[in-house]
């Protein structure tokens, strides 16, 4: 036999269970801090809105003209 001939061929092993670990609590991290950041940015709304209303500066009653 030929020494070129000789290639090591990576055996498929099936999934690393610790990668997979891994994979799914960065992707859950990441989708809960999106989610937070979702979450508090409607928060802030809301109360700007609220501190507007109690301030006068808006009003939720229609004016009659």
């Amino acid at each position: 036999m030929a020494g070129g001939h000789k290639i090591a061929h990576a055996a498929y092993q099936g999934p690393s269970v610790v990668k997979e670990i891994i994979y799914g609590i960065s992707l859950g991290l990441i989708a809960g801090g999106l989610w937070k950041m979702h979450h508090w940015n409607n928060q802030r709304r809301t109360r700007e809105f609220y501190d507007l209303l109690e301030k006068g500066d808006i009003s939720v009653v229609v004016e009659e003209e």
